[in-house]
């Protein structure tokens, strides 16, 4: 493991390490083969989709962060999540939250329902549930905190510890933190991922993936299934990230400073019923957050009054925030987390999961923030006449 501080490895990877030119930004390897030395003499690299430079060079930057021994970079997001099942067999039992992201309940429920494993939905902070759940000693448990769209927080070193004790492996979406404000390894878990199209790229113009193992044996293993299956990332995207990755310590720092003066916004407007945001001391997960996390990120989620009409003169009359799917680029995005993001959840799953058509989630971004806090003002104000 490395010394370095966070910041000082997102800036630094990759650079200065072309031995052949002297290059300080390193380059993009797009060569689909490489030539072998000779009959049966291969070189660290033979064929892009087992492993490339670029490639490599990403994946180590992300391991070197979350503290891990071995990074795999993915073509998507889910990929990285799909790649995890291919630890499963028709004979294991997966625990996932009931309110993780709506792409990863789709995938675990409709692969259980093919019968490739048994999956258990459970709100993990409902202790006896969890405690329930994990006496059919599970192969794996899924964990998402901050949760997906209403900012739940898990004990994740809690959790892992009850994981570990009845043998089953726990992995980590880190993908609402990025290693910079949570690495999940430290605390306990064996496997962290994240959509790496997310904030670790920042600029919403790659859709990636990257996964993180503690050990080397189980890494070497699933990078085996991600050379098998055809899913790790291309070069070209690898590199875009990697870029990506070296301002993300200073995008975060305004993402977040922005966020919390957002949250203080809306928490105290006419118009919103909830905010769902760890940084304010109201939040029920806030001491955990205080706990595992370094700040608490850029991501909320609020209730506003009047239901499904208001929600869409609000998306109707907004200016500056997008109306999209994803979240962590620059820009500030906003959308209806039961329409889009979930929408492979079905009504009931929602409804247990808290996902009203009155939630709404902004990803906050790094523009000035009285601008992003006018733009709100009076889009709420309009959908309140």
């Amino acid at each position: 493991m490395t010394s370095k501080k966070p910041a000082t490895l997102a800036v630094r990877a990759g650079i200065n390490s072309d031995e052949h030119h002297g290059a300080v930004v390193p380059a993009i390897h797009l060569s689909s083969t490489y030539a072998l030395k000779g009959f049966k003499n291969k070189r660290q690299f033979d064929y892009s989709r087992t492993g490339n430079p670029t490639r490599s060079t990403f994946a180590q930057a992300i391991a070197d962060l979350e503290q891990g021994a071995v990074g795999i970079v993915t073509s998507t997001g889910m990929a990285a999540v799909h790649l995890i099942c291919q630890l499963l067999t028709s004979k294991d039992t997966v625990i996932i939250p009931h309110d993780c992201y709506g792409g990863s309940y789709r995938l675990f429920t409709h692969l259980a329902k093919r019968g490739l494993f048994t999956v258990l939905v459970v709100d993990q902070n409902d202790e006896q549930a969890l405690a329930q759940a994990l006496q059919q000693k599970p192969k794996l448990v899924l964990v998402e905190s901050p949760s997906n769209p209403l900012l739940r927080l898990v004990d994740i070193k809690k959790v892992t510890q009850a994981s570990h004790a009845v043998g089953a492996l726990v992995a980590v979406d880190n993908t609402f933190l990025s290693p910079l404000l949570q690495q999940p390894l430290l605390l306990g878990a064996d496997i962290v991922f994240h959509s790496t199209t997310k904030y670790i790229n920042g600029h919403s113009d790659v859709v990636g993936g990257v996964l993180v193992t503690k050990e080397k044996e189980l890494g070497e293993e699933l990078a085996w299934w991600a050379n098998c299956i055809g899913i790790t990332g291309s070069p070209f995207d690898s590199y875009l990230a990697l870029r990506g990755l070296k301002t993300l310590p200073l995008r975060m720092k305004q993402h977040q400073e922005n966020a919390n003066a957002v949250a203080k916004y809306l928490q105290n407007h006419a118009a919103i019923n909830a905010v769902y945001f760890p940084g304010l001391i109201d939040h029920p997960g806030h001491e955990i957050a205080k706990r595992q996390q370094k700040d608490f990120g850029a991501m909320m989620s609020f209730e506003i009054k009047g239901g499904v009409e208001a929600v869409k003169v609000l998306f109707d009359n907004l200016s500056l925030f997008t109306l999209a799917q994803s979240l962590g680029g620059v820009e500030s995005l906003i959308s209806h987390p039961s329409t889009m993001t979930h929408a492979g959840m079905e009504i009931e799953a929602q409804i247990a999961a808290g996902i009203t058509q009155s939630l709404i989630r902004i990803s906050v971004g790094i523009e000035d923030v009285s601008d992003i806090i006018n733009d709100l003002e009076q889009a709420l104000l309009a959908s309140q006449i």
